[in-house]
């Protein structure tokens, strides 16, 4: 496990954490609302919600625990901002979910909520990795397959395409969703990012991974 940080370092840090993690899971569940598609892996919750009755943000969690067991052969290391991405996340989803409708008739109105949706997750995204405790679950997973020297493009591809894949064929909703994640969210989270991060705390490419130096 990654070293736990300082009060101050916290006291700077987890206020952004988890306000960035609210504002992705709360950006998940308005495309959910929408209709119009997900990104992969929520295409994959959404199909084994449908199958299960299980609620796509718990499911959500379950597979963000079931990753994490992926990083034990990688030897990743988790932080307190991985534990929070895994609970926060999928209990915002369902929260909201049953907040909201399930569904909506206006296809104006369903377009504002996936655009709407793609914005806040990027900047929920430059939030919570900005935060610098901990990458989530997937993130890791791709950090841990590159240290063993996977090229990280090409696993994240194999990885997203069949749990896309997997997801449509258990009934989740593809639509429009994954180009929007790819070409909406990823450099929205680049103009976002920079603005958003605080100084490093971890050397995540040390197997010893002590605080930076100075680091707030």
């Amino acid at each position: 496990m990654l070293p736990m940080p300082t009060k101050t370092q916290l006291a700077a840090r987890l206020p952004r954490l988890i306000v960035g993690l609210i504002l992705f899971g709360f950006g998940i569940a308005v495309m959910v609302v929408a209709n119009l598609g997900l990104s992969p892996w929520e295409v994959l919750h959404q199909g084994i919600s449908r199958n299960t009755g299980i609620p796509i943000g718990t499911v959500g969690i379950i597979t963000g625990v079931l990753v994490l067991v992926l990083w034990i052969p990688l030897k990743e290391r988790i932080g307190i901002g991985t534990i929070l991405n895994v609970i926060l996340i999928g209990v915002v989803v369902d929260l909201t979910l049953w907040a909201m409708p399930d569904t909506i008739d206006e296809m104006w109105l369903r377009w504002v909520l996936m655009l709407g949706g793609t914005v806040v997750i990027a900047f929920g995204s430059g939030l919570y990795i900005g935060a610098g405790l901990g990458p989530g679950p997937r993130d890791g997973l791709m950090m841990g397959l590159q240290r063993k020297g996977m090229n990280v493009g090409i696993a994240r591809i194999g990885i997203e395409v069949s749990v896309l894949i997997i997801g449509w064929l258990m009934g989740g909703t593809v639509g429009s969703g994954p180009l929007v994640f790819a070409f909406g969210v990823g450099p929205l989270v680049a103009v976002f990012l920079p603005t958003l991060s605080l100084p490093p705390l971890y050397d995540y490419d040390d197997p010893d991974p002590g605080m930076y130096e100075g680091a707030l």
